[in-house]
């Protein structure tokens, strides 16, 4: 992905190469589960525009305390929960907002990503895309519960998601394949939801120029 290039662009052709790669049957699978799930609405549950975010800390990807309330001290903070490393939608999330994170800090804000990997996981992830902001490990997705955005992935998917190497408990640490829906805030200096992007379809993201104009308006 390019600087000029937006990420639901970047989306439409990973999903273009996506489905070139799986069975029809599979396809078919997954599109169902994800219509279940939609039907569900469980991200209704989720902290939206204009609640007080809950205060956390979590481990870095060196294992450092980082806590919410003392990042706000300095300023705004976007932070996005993603499902792992091992899913390409995240990927290509994370890129496009380490592409857009020296406009975030020249508006003073800065920028977490949070996801249910170890420590491990998420160094390794750190290092291979070279990213310059807190990627924070919410192992057995207590935070991610707290804002509301935690799902069980369906047993009828595991085998799936294991057969194209995406093997969840390994990053995660333990088997309860338990996941953040795909998840972008926007908490001003206080503590209040600024900007909010819940989705249960995990093929669809925040888009980080919509973040940035919100941020705009903060300052």
């Amino acid at each position: 992905m390019n600087s000029s290039s937006n990420l639901q662009q970047a989306i439409n052709e990973k999903n273009a190469q996506m489905a070139g790669m799986m069975p029809p049957e599979v396809k078919q699978l997954l599109q169902q589960k994800a219509e279940e799930l939609a039907a569900r609405h469980l991200e209704t549950n989720a902290i939206k525009l204009g609640d007080t975010a809950p205060d956390f800390t979590l481990p870095n990807a060196l294992k450092v305390a980082v806590n919410l309330a003392k990042l706000l001290t300095h300023g705004p903070v976007v932070l996005s929960f993603y499902r792992g490393a091992w899913c390409p939608y995240c990927n290509l999330e994370v890129q496009a907002l380490q592409q857009m994170n020296h406009k975030f800090k020249e508006l003073g804000a800065s920028l977490a990503a949070i996801s249910p990997q170890t420590p491990d996981h998420t160094l390794n992830f750190v290092e291979k895309a070279k990213l310059d902001f807190e990627v924070l490990s919410d192992v057995g997705n207590q935070v991610s519960r707290r804002f509301g955005l935690t799902y069980i992935l369906d047993p009828e998917l595991r085998p799936i998601y294991l057969s194209f190497g995406l093997d969840i408990p390994m990053h995660n640490g333990d088997d309860s394949w338990e996941l953040p829906f795909p998840a972008t805030y926007l908490i001003d200096r206080q503590g209040k939801v600024r900007f909010c992007f819940v989705e249960s379809d995990y093929r669809k993201r925040a888009e980080p120029a919509d973040l940035l104009h919100a941020l705009q308006t903060l300052i």
